[in-house]
């Protein structure tokens, strides 16, 4: 299902920590939060008994073109299987549950993570159930708490939102920072010769349509004008757009379509 912000000409980014949800309830969660992992080149999923069984119609729907992280999910009966065979988990959770554990927010738990990785570890991510979260048992088995900065009063987030926040952090220190694409080169910078040409043709056609109504204010309003265009630090490309408008805006309707007949005739 192709999207405003899908490539098919450009690799798939994969790995990462593996993403753990545990007995989600709804397919169409997991599909989301399969959708933010792809975003955010994370490709590892693993379910822990999810309340609709799998697979899930539903999730693919929501997953808007990661079904290749659906297709390759693993299902485990309980977390102790699910994180059987790796080195260190983080558990997600809003609730400070009077444990002596590592508390970290996103950011510093993706560079915990990918150190680890650089390591030859593996590691993953807990994910708890929409309503309840991950029990106290299961936070218990996990190395370090992931939490994040939110409203006190309102802390319980979209499971597809909770691993997306986790997953830009994560993609953000992999890649960098690097932006998906810059803004286009400008044109050069017009030099003085240029934009005093320019000048020369926006004062003429002025005078010419008796804008400066007042011979004493002419000079000072003269230099507004210019310093208008000083202030914009125009290209030559943007000199040549601003000289067709002027021309066009002083030819008017009739003066095109008359310059049109002769190029045709």
């Amino acid at each position: 299902m192709p999207g405003a912000g899908t490539d098919s000409t450009k690799p798939w980014h994969e790995g990462g920590p593996v993403v753990i949800l545990v007995e989600p309830q709804l397919g169409e969660n997991i599909g989301a939060a399969a959708r933010a992992m792809g975003n955010f080149g994370l490709s590892r999923l693993r379910l822990v008994n999810p309340r609709e069984g799998w697979p899930n119609p539903k999730a693919v729907t929501f997953a808007s073109g990661a079904d290749r992280i659906l297709e390759q999910a693993a299902v485990f009966p309980d977390v102790r299987s699910a994180v059987a065979d790796l080195t260190f988990i983080a558990a997600t959770t809003a609730r400070e549950r009077g444990m002596a554990k590592p508390v970290m927010g996103a950011d510093a738990m993706a560079a915990e993570l990918a150190g680890r990785l650089a390591a030859n570890e593996d590691v993953g991510l807990l994910f708890g159930r929409e309503r309840t979260g991950l029990y106290t048992e299961e936070v218990s088995l996990a190395d370090a708490i992931l939490t994040l900065p939110v409203n006190p009063a309102f802390a319980s987030l979209n499971l597809g939102t909770a691993v997306a926040i986790v997953g830009y952090e994560w993609y953000k220190l992999a890649s960098g920072g690097a932006l998906p694409f810059q803004p286009p080169e400008r044109s050069p910078l017009a030099d003085k010769a240029d934009l005093f040409a320019f000048f020369d043709h926006v004062e003429q056609e002025l005078e010419s349509a008796d804008f400066f109504r007042s011979p004493e204010k002419q000079p000072s309003t003269t230099r507004n004008i210019r310093n208008i265009f000083h202030r914009v630090g125009l290209t030559r490309q943007d000199l040549a757009t601003l000289h067709g408008m002027i021309t066009a805006l002083v030819e008017g309707r009739e003066g095109r379509a008359a310059r049109r007949a002769r190029r045709e005739s």
